[in-house]
């Protein structure tokens, strides 16, 4: 096991009061922010990634409280297919595997958050476009060709972290068949307390995000990045999806239990 921390406080719980923790953290955050875009922009021109948008991800991490251990291989080169439990696990993956992400084409409307996906060389897919899949295939081989590691979440959605949502082989058409040489890896992300990190329902993201940045007690994240799919798993999107639910759910039923212990 490899174990290594981003910490920014220590007590008890999320308070829901007005607490000086999060105006602190989103001052914090706008200047790291501010800083990394600088530098950013004086790095665009050397060859090869931008190496500034996984340093500004675990930033955030590390701003907002979270403490990451992490079990089993980082992939150098690798597809990751990881459950979704949290907008933390963007910042999480990218700090412990350089990740890039595939992301929803409904990212694309929001002039903010489309100028830092497309910082970090997200894939963006139309989901409801079957047609566009070969070309979404394309963009994700020159994706993890440009970044070595590429994310996607194939529940669709946020889950409750305490159990997996069904993996949607849908959202695997476009790495059916995978890039060749590119390992496809199952990401299980573990939070200790997924009720008080999870976004779920129809809870606005500012107010799940503020929550979290209120939180006095560091978010604890455990990613156990597992074995590789092989052989029929690979065999087509619905292997692979059925594959892949079930490392999660075993590796997730296992992770409950040692926690209960």
């Amino acid at each position: 096991m490899t174990g290594w921390s981003f910490t920014a406080s220590a007590s008890t719980g999320t308070d829901r009061r007005v607490n000086w923790r999060a105006p602190v953290r989103l001052v914090v955050l706008a200047l790291w922010l501010v800083a990394c875009v600088t530098a950013y922009y004086l790095l665009a021109l050397l060859p090869g990634r931008n190496p500034v948008p996984p340093v500004f991800l675990a930033g955030v991490a590390f701003i907002a409280g979270v403490h990451i251990m992490v079990e089993g291989q980082r992939p150098r080169r690798a597809m990751l297919l990881a459950n979704h439990v949290s907008w933390l696990d963007i910042p999480a993956l990218a700090a412990t595997a350089r990740s890039a992400f595939v992301a929803h084409d409904g990212l694309q409307g929001h002039p903010v958050f489309k100028t830092l996906c497309e910082m970090n060389d997200t894939v963006f897919i139309a989901r409801s476009q079957r047609h566009t899949v070969s070309r979404q295939v394309d963009q994700i081989r020159a994706a993890i060709d440009e970044c070595d590691v590429l994310t996607l979440f194939p529940e669709g959605t946020t889950g409750p972290g305490d159990a997996l949502l069904p993996i949607k082989s849908s959202l695997l058409s476009a790495i059916d068949p995978p890039p060749q040489d590119v390992p496809v890896v199952p990401v299980l992300l573990q939070y200790r307390d997924p009720q008080g990190i999870a976004w779920l329902g129809d809870q606005p993201g500012v107010e799940n995000f503020m929550a979290i940045m209120g939180r006095a007690r560091p978010v604890e994240l455990t990613v156990h990045f597992l074995p590789p799919l092989v052989g029929r798993e690979l065999a087509g999107r619905k292997a692979m999806a059925a594959a892949v639910e079930q490392r999660l759910a075993g590796a997730l039923g296992l992770a409950n239990k040692a926690t209960k212990a």
